[in-house]
């Protein structure tokens, strides 16, 4: 008689969970230029303050800060590295020395620096190294680039604070480094990512439970 033997599934099924909650496993070749900061869109940015933070993949930081209350526009991109141009294959490859990152154009009239920290503190693990989820790889660590002395005291005492609090059960491990790189925008298919994909398995397993739980915990820091 013969019998059927699964062996095959478990490391298929492993797989297909991995690819659904890695973005890394749906990676795609394509190339990057330095960034042009009015062309992704129509929003001049030359009134508006920039943060630049790295928690992870990109797409589930772009999706939170397109929904904050006051940012006016994010470019998804690499930076941290000294390899020029570098596509997102080659940033995957974790050999680049570059972080997925965001870069946030905001009004500070209406949301402050510290605010940004706080909703990026909440909204992924800055206590896992290099690490978020199934994204593995120093491209994926946590980080504040900061762009003037004003947001790296704030990124400091806001670390240290919630260090000392015992708000993490693990030690924060966020780097918290001078904008002294420069910065490439990430290839077009990676710009407004949720917005034009929600429905895709990474969105609806990774990125909208993020976004819920922002919406719960930032109700007034929530909309347009």
């Amino acid at each position: 008689m013969h019998t059927f033997s699964n062996s095959w599934l478990i490391p298929s099924l492993c797989w297909l969970l991995y690819s659904i909650a890695s973005c890394n496993g749906i990676a795609q070749e394509g190339t990057s230029t330095q960034t042009n900061m009015n062309t992704n869109d129509s929003i001049s940015t030359s009134t508006l303050d920039t943060a630049t933070f790295g928690a992870g993949c990109f797409w589930c930081v772009e999706a939170v800060f397109q929904q904050v209350k006051g940012v006016k526009k994010v470019v998804s991109g690499y930076t941290g590295g000294a390899i020029a141009n570098p596509t997102y294959k080659e940033v995957c490859s974790g050999k680049t020395g570059h972080a997925e990152v965001v870069q946030i154009f905001y009004d500070s009239s209406l949301i402050s620096f510290e605010n940004l920290l706080e909703i990026f503190f909440q909204t992924h693990d800055p206590t896992t190294l290099n690490r978020q989820g199934a994204d593995v790889g120093t491209q994926y660590r946590s980080v504040i680039y900061y762009h003037n002395e004003a947001q790296k005291n704030s990124a400091e005492s806001i670390k240290e604070a919630l260090q000392k609090s015992g708000a993490f059960s693990s030690a924060i491990v966020t780097e918290i480094s001078p904008y002294s790189y420069k910065f490439y925008t990430a290839e077009d298919y990676h710009q407004n990512y949720y917005q034009l994909n929600s429905s895709q398995p990474y969105c609806s397993f990774v990125i909208k439970p993020k976004l819920d739980k922002f919406k719960k915990v930032f109700q007034e820091r929530y909309g347009k």
